[in-house]
C-alpha cells in the first residue's frame, strides 16, 4: 500500500485562499437559503422521548438542606437534580433555565434554604467527556426557577461558599478552562447575591481554584486551594508553581499564601477543608512527591503530613477532595476511587463502599450528621446512617454515551459505551408501561465502547475498550472473548513504545456491504473477516505521529496511563454506503485520509487552514457517493468554534457550513437524513440543529431535548436516535413531517403521513424512573395554519369499507374522543382501541380489560377541519415477534366483537331495568294502593321479575374491586373476564377460551330472553294504567 498526496498546486491554492473559497461558496448558496427555511410552527409538536437507561452518570457536586434532612441537590453532567426523599427519586430542576449541562459546584445557603447557587463546568476535568460551563446560576425558590448571574468566562467552577448568616455574601472558586491559559481563573466575591462580582484573588493564567472551605463558625476565615494545571490532547499536566493554599481573614477580600510545613517541591491538585467542630483543625489532601493528607492544628499557620498512603492521592487530577466531619473533629473523609473515612485523625481509613467508584464530593448535614449525600461517577447517592448504606442510582437518567449504533431487530436495540460503566444494548421499546432496568445489558468491551455487528442478525457484537481492547460478545452464550490484533496490557504504557496506538474511543465498524468484515482503527486501520482470528493492516499510520506527543500521559508528579491521553490516533472511520472500496479516516490530530480502493492506497485530504483540532466524526452522504461531511472540533485547544465541512468531490475541496450555529456550540456529529437529500442534523455541545438545505443554514431543533452535549446520532428508518453526554439515549419517532414541510407550508390544513402502527403491548405509563415507549398505535401529526376556535375538527379512523372504528372531535359536547387544537402543529394519538365500555352506574363492573384493538391490516384516517377533508390510508402491522396468521387475528377479532356486543347489551339491559324499576317504584308511591290494588299487584310482579333479571346480569353487591372476593360474579363480569383473557394476548385464541365464550354467549342469549320478557311485562303494566285510567300525575302517597 502507499499514501498519495494531494497535488502541490492544489495544496497551495488552499493554503493561500481557503477562507475566501469557504465564504464565496457559502455566500453564493445562501442567496437561495432563505427560501428553504420553514416556520417552526410546521413541526413544533415533534418530540423526543427519553429511552434511558436509568443508570446514573457522573455527578461532581452535591449539597443538602440543613433544615430538611431528606432534601438534597446533585450536580451532574446532565444538569441539577433534586430529591426530597433521601435519594429514592430525583427530579431535574435546571431544564429550561441553564445554557450548559455540566455542573461543577452547588451550595445551599444555610440561613435561607430557598437560596441555591450553582457553578457550571465540572471540575474533575477528563481528557474525554468533559464539558465547559457558563458561569453561575441562582435560585431563590428552592430550585423551581433560576437566574443566570454571570461569570461565564470562568468555564469550570470548582466550589462556591456562602456566608452562614447572609445568603447574599457568596464566594466562587474559578478553576478555569483546562485547555488553555486564561486570566478568568481565581476567586470571585459578591455581596449582593451575585448581581455584581469582584475578582479578589488571582495567581496566574495557569492556576485556578480547585477547592474552597469557609470556617462556618467564623466565616471571616476562608481557605482556598489553587491548582496549576493544563490538559493537552496528549497529556494532563497536574502541578506547577501556581499550586498552593491561601487563606483570607476578612471574608475573602484579601488573601495570604500558607506554606509552613507544606511540601517544598512542586505541588499539584489540592483539596482543603476546615473543621466546623474545631476551627483550628484544617485538612488538606495534596498531590506532591511528598504529598498525602496534611493537617494543621493552628488554623493553617503550620502543617504536618499525617498520612502518605497512595490510595488517598492516586490519580490526583481526577480526585483530591476532602471533607471534615461537622461534629467530630478527628473524623475526616477523602474522595478518591473509593470514599474513605478516618475517625482517628487521618491515621487509618476505611472504605465506606458507595454505590459506585470515582467519588468527587460529599456533603454532611451539620445538624443531622448521619444524613449525607455523595457524588460519584455513577451519580448521586444518599445515606441516612452515616455511610453504612446508600440510596440507589438506577433512578438517574444521566448516562454519558460516546457513540450510538442500532440494529434492525424488533424492537431495534440501541448500542453505546456508557462512561465509567459498561457497553450497553438497550431496547428501544418494551411491552408494558416503559423501558425498565431489565431491558438493557452489556455487550462486551467496556465504558468507551464502539459496538459493531451485523444489524440484520447481531449474533456477534464487537465492542471496544481503552488501550485497543476489543472483544467479541456472543448473544447466544452471553460470553465474550478477546480478539485484539495484538493483545497487550497498555495501562501506564508509553504510547511511543506500543505496537498500535488506540484512541480512548477507538472506532470499530462493520462493513455495510459485508458485515462479516470488521474494521478496528488505531493509528493504522485493522481489518478482519474471520471474527478476529486474524487481522490485516489496510493502511499506513494515518496520523502525524509526532514523537513529542507520544510520551507518558501525565506529569510532572503523577503519570496518567488509562488511555485517555494516547494521541495521534484515528478518531473516526467511515465506510461509504455506496461501495466498500471507499473509506474515510479522521485523526485526533486533524489529519483526514480517504481510500477509493479498499485500503490499497490512501490520499491525504486534510481540510486546509483549520486550527489545531480533531476530526470528531465523518458522514458519507447516503445520496451522493462523492459527498462527505466532517464534524471538526478544537475544544481541546480551548477553541469552541463550531466547524462543519462539506466536500462534493471526495475531499478534494471543502466548504465550511456553520451559518446559524451558536458561536461556541462546537459540533460533535453531523448526519444527512437517508430519506431526504440535503436534510442535515448537527449534534453540538449545547444541543441539536437542523438544516433543510444541505447545511447552508442551520436552525435549532431542540424540541423537548434537554440542553446537553450530543455526542452522536443516527437515523433508523424514520427515527432519530441520539446519544448524549449526561442524559442517556433519546429517540424521536417518525421524522415524516420533516420530509413534507414544503407541502405543509403551502396549506391551511395539512395531515402528515402517519407511520405504520405496531400492534404490540408497549404503552406509555406514568413511572418517571423508566424509559418512555413510543405512543401506542398511531400518533398523527397535523398542521393548522390558523386555528379558529369555532371551527370543528374531527378525525375518524375507519376500516376500508368506511365503518367508523374510533372518532375524535373538538366538539365540547362529545362524550368520548375529545381533542384540543391550536395554530401550528398538533398531535393526535390513537392506541388502536375501540371506545371503552360504559359501566353500570353504582356497580363495580368486574375485573376485565380495556377495549379491543383493531387487527393488523389497512385502514383509513379521515380528518375534517371546517369544509376541508383529508384522507390517508394507514396500516397496522403485527408485532413481528408473533407468528399469528391473518386468519387467526380475524378469528380473535370476531370473537371479541361478539363478546363486546354482548357486554354492551348486558350493561344497557341492566341500566334499562334499573331505570324502569325506579320509575315503577316512583309510580307505586303515587298510585292509590286501595283503589288500584290489581295494578299494584301487577307492579310487584314486574319488580320481582326485574330484580331476578338484574341479578342474572350484574352483581349489585359489588361496590369495589375487593368485593369480587365476597360476592359471586354475574354475567357482566364473566363476559368481561373472558373478553380480557382473549384481548390481552396475541392470537391464536385457545379452545378453552372459545368454549368459555360460547357458553357465556349462550347464557347471554338466555338472559336476554328473560329481560325481553320483563320489558314486555313493563309494557303490559303501562297498558294497565291506561286501561284503568290511572292518573300519571298525582301527589305522592305517604
Amino acid at each position: 500500500m502507499k499514501t498519495k498526496l494531494i497535488p502541490v498546486i492544489l495544496g497551495l491554492i488552499f493554503l493561500f485562499s481557503p477562507e475566501s473559497s469557504f465564504s464565496q461558496k457559502s455566500k453564493k448558496k445562501s442567496e437561495t437559503t432563505q427560501e428553504a427555511s420553514f416556520d417552526t410552527a410546521l413541526y413544533n409538536a415533534m418530540e423526543f422521548r427519553l429511552v434511558g437507561p436509568f443508570r446514573g452518570g457522573r455527578a461532581t457536586a452535591v449539597a443538602g438542606v440543613v433544615q430538611e434532612p431528606l432534601t438534597f441537590y446533585m450536580g451532574s453532567v446532565g444538569g441539577v437534580w433534586k430529591t426530597t426523599d433521601a435519594g429514592e427519586s430525583w427530579v431535574n430542576v435546571s431544564d429550561g433555565f441553564f445554557g450548559t449541562a455540566s455542573v461543577g459546584a452547588i451550595t445551599v445557603a444555610e440561613s435561607d434554604p430557598n437560596v441555591v447557587y450553582v457553578g457550571m463546568g465540572e471540575a474533575p476535568v477528563r481528557g474525554v467527556m468533559t464539558s465547559h460551563g457558563d458561569g453561575v446560576y441562582k435560585s431563590v425558590d428552592g430550585g423551581k426557577t433560576w437566574k443566570h448571574m454571570g461569570l461565564s468566562e470562568i468555564r469550570q467552577i470548582s466550589k462556591i461558599v456562602v456566608h452562614p448568616n447572609n445568603p447574599d455574601l457568596v464566594i466562587v472558586g474559578g478553576q478555569g478552562s483546562p485547555y488553555g491559559a486564561t486570566d478568568a481563573r481565581g476567586i470571585y466575591r459578591s455581596e449582593d447575591g451575585g448581581e455584581t462580582w469582584e475578582k479578589v484573588h488571582y495567581v496566574d493564567e495557569n492556576s485556578g481554584v480547585s477547592d474552597l472551605s469557609m470556617d462556618i463558625t467564623n466565616p471571616r476565615m476562608i481557605y482556598a486551594a489553587y491548582w496549576d494545571h493544563r490538559r493537552f490532547p496528549w497529556k494532563v499536566q497536574s502541578g506547577g508553581p501556581g499550586s498552593g493554599i491561601y487563606k483570607s481573614s476578612d471574608m475573602g477580600k484579601t488573601w495570604t499564601k500558607l506554606s509552613e510545613g507544606l511540601p517544598k517541591g512542586v505541588m499539584g491538585k489540592i483539596g482543603i477543608s476546615v473543621s466546623r467542630a474545631n476551627n483550628n483543625i484544617v485538612w488538606a489532601i495534596i498531590e506532591a512527591e511528598d504529598g498525602g493528607l496534611y493537617r494543621s492544628n493552628d488554623a493553617g499557620k503550620t502543617w504536618k503530613l499525617v498520612n502518605e498512603d497512595r490510595l488517598l492521592r492516586a490519580r490526583s487530577w481526577y480526585y483530591m477532595h476532602i471533607l471534615a466531619h461537622p461534629t467530630e473533629p478527628e473524623t475526616v473523609y477523602i474522595m478518591n476511587a473509593p470514599l474513605v473515612e478516618s475517625k482517628d485523625g487521618g491515621k487509618t481509613f476505611v472504605n465506606l463502599r458507595t454505590q459506585h467508584g470515582d467519588n468527587h464530593q460529599l456533603w454532611i448535614n451539620p445538624k443531622y450528621p448521619q444524613y449525607m449525600v455523595n457524588a460519584n461517577d455513577g451519580g448521586g447517592n444518599v445515606s441516612i446512617d452515616g455511610g453504612k448504606n446508600w440510596s440507589r442510582q438506577d433512578n438517574q437518567p444521566t448516562a454519558q454515551f460516546y457513540r450510538v449504533n442500532v440494529d434492525k431487530q424488533f424492537p431495534y436495540r440501541i448500542y453505546g459505551g456508557q462512561q465509567d460503566n459498561s457497553s450497553v444494548s438497550l431496547a428501544s421499546r418494551a411491552n408494558g408501561g416503559g423501558i425498565g432496568w431489565d431491558e438493557f445489558y452489556p455487550v462486551g468491551g467496556c465504558e468507551s465502547a464502539y459496538s459493531a455487528f451485523d444489524p440484520e442478525n447481531p449474533i456477534y457484537v464487537y465492542s471496544g475498550c481503552y488501550q485497543g481492547i476489543i472483544t467479541e460478545w456472543n448473544s447466544q452464550t452471553k460470553l465474550e472473548k478477546d480478539v485484539m490484533a495484538y493483545p497487550y496490557q497498555g495501562l501506564a504504557s508509553k504510547p511511543a513504545e506500543v505496537k498500535y496506538r488506540f484512541n480512548w474511543n477507538a472506532p470499530i465498524i462493520a462493513s455495510k456491504h459485508d458485515p462479516s468484515v470488521i474494521y478496528h482503527a488505531g493509528n493504522v486501520i485493522l481489518k478482519t473477516n474471520n471474527r478476529g482470528m486474524s487481522w490485516e493492516e489496510v493502511s499506513p499510520d494515518l496520523t502525524k505521529n509526532d514523537p513529542a506527543n507520544l510520551d507518558y500521559g501525565g506529569g510532572p508528579i503523577t503519570n496518567e496511563g488509562a488511555g485517555g491521553e494516547v494521541f495521534h490516533t484515528i478518531m473516526y472511520l467511515a465506510e461509504s454506503p455506496h461501495t466498500p472500496d471507499v473509506l474515510y479516516a479522521g485523526a485526533d490530530d486533524g489529519l483526514l485520509h480517504v481510500t477509493k480502493d479498499g485500503g490499497q492506497s490512501w490520499s491525504n485530504i486534510t481540510i486546509p487552514n483549520t486550527p489545531e483540532g480533531m476530526v470528531n466524526q465523518i458522514e458519507v452522504s447516503p445520496h451522493d457517493p462523492a459527498t462527505v461531511y466532517v464534524a471538526f472540533t478544537s475544544y481541546k485547544y480551548n477553541d469552541f468554534t463550531p466547524h462543519i465541512f462539506k466536500s462534493t468531490d471526495y475531499g478534494t475541496t471543502w466548504t465550511r457550513l456553520v451559518n446559524g450555529i451558536a458561536e461556541e456550540a462546537f459540533v460533535r456529529v453531523v448526519r444527512e437524513d437517508p430519506n431526504q437529500k440535503d436534510l442535515l442534523y448537527a449534534g453540538t455541545e449545547t444541543g441539536l440543529y437542523v438544516s433543510f438545505n444541505g447545511g447552508q443554514k442551520w436552525e435549532k431543533f431542540q424540541q423537548n431535548l434537554p440542553v446537553v452535549p450530543i455526542n452522536d446520532l443516527m437515523i433508523q428508518d424514520n427515527d432519530m436516535i441520539i446519544a448524549t453526554s449526561g442524559r442517556a439515549f433519546w429517540v424521536m419517532d417518525d421524522l415524516n413531517p420533516l420530509y413534507e414541510l414544503k407541502a405543509a407550508a403551502d396549506a391551511d390544513f395539512y395531515v402528515y403521513e402517519p407511520e405504520a402502527a405496531i400492534r404490540d403491548f408497549a404503552f406509555r405509563g406514568n413511572d418517571p424512573q423508566v424509559g418512555q415507549n413510543p405512543y401506542p398505535g398511531f400518533s398523527v401529526m397535523y398542521y393548522l395554519k390558523e386555528n379558529v376556535d369555532s371551527v370543528l375538527l374531527e378525525a375518524e379512523f375507519q376500516d376500508m369499507s368506511g365503518k367508523v372504528l374510533r372518532k375524535f372531535t373538538t366538539d365540547s359536547e362529545a362524550k368520548t374522543g375529545k381533542v384540543k387544537k391550536k395554530s401550528g402543529m398538533n398531535r393526535l394519538n390513537w392506541d388502536l382501541s375501540l371506545d371503552s365500555f360504559e359501566s353500570v352506574k353504582g356497580v363495580f363492573s368486574g375485573i376485565g380489560s380495556s377495549a379491543q384493538r383493531v387487527i393488523p391490516g389497512k385502514y383509513k384516517l379521515v380528518m375534517r377541519y371546517g369544509n376541508q377533508e383529508i384522507s390517508k390510508e394507514i396500516e397496522v402491522k403485527a408485532d413481528p415477534r408473533w407468528t399469528a396468521t391473518a386468519a387467526q387475528y380475524q378469528d380473535q377479532d370476531a370473537q371479541l366483537t361478539s363478546l363486546r356486543e354482548a357486554i354492551i347489551s348486558t350493561r344497557k339491559m341492566a341500566e334499562d331495568l334499573r331505570s324502569i324499576r325506579g320509575q315503577i317504584k316512583d309510580l307505586t308511591g303515587r298510585v292509590d294502593a286501595e283503589k288500584y290494588k290489581s295494578w299494584h299487584d301487577q307492579a310487584k310482579e314486574v319488580l320481582t321479575a326485574i330484580d331476578e333479571a338484574e341479578s342474572e346480569l350484574i352483581q349489585t353487591k359489588q361496590k369495589t374491586f375487593q368485593d369480587v372476593i365476597n360476592f359471586p360474579n354475574k354475567l357482566d363480569a364473566d363476559l368481561l373476564h373472558i373478553y380480557g383473557a382473549i384481548n390481552e394476548g396475541e392470537p391464536p385464541i385457545t379452545e378453552g377460551q372459545k368454549q368459555r365464550a360460547k357458553d357465556l354467549l349462550s347464557v347471554f342469549s338466555r338472559v336476554k330472553v328473560q329481560v325481553d320478557a320483563v320489558m314486555a311485562s313493563t309494557q303490559a303494566l303501562e297498558k294497565s294504567m291506561i286501561d284503568q285510567k290511572i292518573p300519571i300525575l298525582a301527589p305522592k302517597k305517604d
